[in-house]
């Protein structure tokens, strides 16, 4: 590729937009985690039971809307798409902090998660749209970062929201900056490289003519449902579940998991370690993202690392709760390990799959992270209400990370892919 392609101007230009409007959909999605901790439940009288639901519908709207989004995003426009997605879902976060009942919230938490739904694969769709395979790892990592340095700043900054103004305005507040938001996104988008002003007529050509030449190597596959039924396709599905399991049962209820066990502790202490997790997972991720770039080797850099995240959660139970700074130390690594692959897994699919399906293809394994999400983030709630303590729910989510490990090892490499019969040469 002509080196002017290569130029910094792309990743400077398109990754601090990514970064910032991934990070706000992630504000809005996890700062429910701060409310349960605060409080919300004793206010609108939420049974621990119903507590737990409430934090998973988000995941079920997230579910069913998924690759609806992806197929937009791929046919029509990224662009128009997310910016209508950020003015619903941050008028969806405010509005959050003034309902007075559950079915109203329960409502607002299913719609979040629809609207939410077309961003992450939307997203990836844009990245391969701009990046080479040799830059996708490294590109859908700084997506990514979006996550655990949003929990990070958002822990410390909704705790202080709380402790000075109470729960509802947190959700007032930290709804406002993604409408705001969705303005300066229209302006400085564009879907193709070929529609923009900042890169030269070389460098677009050079640019586009290596991510054909990329194409041409990748088996061609006419429709979604061929791709859906590819022996890797469905593995994928099956690993990110399982790996969703133990993310979201740790995003969802860490706050309250700290609160419960460190005594006399308040949402500002609650607020900064919870944070330290995500510091150690942004780093681990950047890390994780430039190997995996560098030996162009995307599972070497997923099962290890959830492999170590598995240990840690069983880790954490051996320890006990009786020794609150051990099973911390357990947890930091936990989260760590968990977020660390989440660039690498999402550079093998455009790796495996032609332009026309990878979209889809993504959406559909993102919508059964949203699955496990949901039900990680139910169960390990019920469990934490039911046992009274995290224990249970440790062994739960080690056990699901040692799922997700195993479906790694058996996936084929890209070039042995299996598809369905009736598949194409390109």
């Amino acid at each position: 590729m002509n080196s002017s392609t290569n130029a910094a101007k792309r990743w400077w230009y398109i990754m601090p937009i990514v970064f910032i409007t991934y990070s706000l959909a992630y504000l809005d999605r996890a700062n429910f985690s701060f409310a349960s901790a605060a409080g919300i439940n004793d206010d609108l009288n939420i049974t621990k039971g119903v507590s737990s639901l409430l934090g998973a519908l988000f995941f079920l709207g997230y579910f069913f809307f998924q690759i609806p989004g992806a197929i937009y995003a791929e046919r029509r426009s990224v662009r128009k798409l997310i910016f209508v997605c950020l003015i619903l879902w941050g008028a969806c976060a405010s509005l959050t902090g003034v309902v007075n009942n559950i079915p109203a919230l329960a409502a607002i938490r299913f719609i979040l998660g629809v609207v939410e739904a077309a961003v992450m694969p939307a997203m990836l769709i844009y990245i391969s749209n701009w990046f080479t395979k040799s830059e996708r790892s490294r590109a859908n990592t700084f997506l990514i970062l979006g996550n655990p340095v949003t929990v990070l700043w958002m822990s410390v900054v909704s705790g202080y929201l709380i402790q000075a103004f109470g729960w509802r305005e947190m959700f007032i507040i930290e709804g406002v900056p993604a409408i705001l938001w969705a303005f300066c996104w229209w302006v400085l988008v564009k879907d193709k490289p070929a529609q923009v002003g900042w890169l030269s007529d070389a460098e677009k050509s050079a640019l586009q003519a290596q991510l054909e030449q990329e194409q041409q190597g990748i088996k061609a596959v006419r429709n979604y449902g061929e791709a859906f039924r590819s022996r890797n396709v469905i593995l994928l599905c099956m690993q990110y579940f399982a790996w969703s399991i133990g993310v979201y049962g740790f995003v969802l209820w860490l706050p309250s998991i700290i609160r419960s066990g460190g005594e006399n502790l308040g949402m500002v202490e609650v607020g900064w370690l919870s944070s330290v997790p995500y510091l150690a997972a942004t780093i681990a991720m950047i890390v994780a993202s430039w190997a995996s770039d560098k030996l162009q080797n995307r599972k070497l850099f997923v099962w290890p690392l959830l492999l170590i995240g598995a240990f840690a959660f069983i880790g954490s139970w051996a320890v006990g709760a009786n020794n609150f700074w051990a099973s911390y130390t357990l947890l930091v690594i936990a989260g760590a390990a968990m977020y660390a692959p989440y660039g690498p897994f999402f550079a093998i699919i455009p790796e495996m799959l032609p332009r026309n399906v990878a979209g889809g293809a993504m959406a559909l394994i993102n919508s059964m992270g949203a699955l496990g999400s949901f039900f990680g983030s139910w169960f390990v709630g019920y469990l934490n209400g039911s046992t009274g303590s995290p224990s249970a729910s440790y062994i739960f989510m080690g056990v699901a990370l040692f799922a997700s490990v195993w479906l790694t090892l058996i996936v084929k490499p890209a070039n042995n892919q299996q598809l369905p019969a009736g598949a194409r040469h390109a």
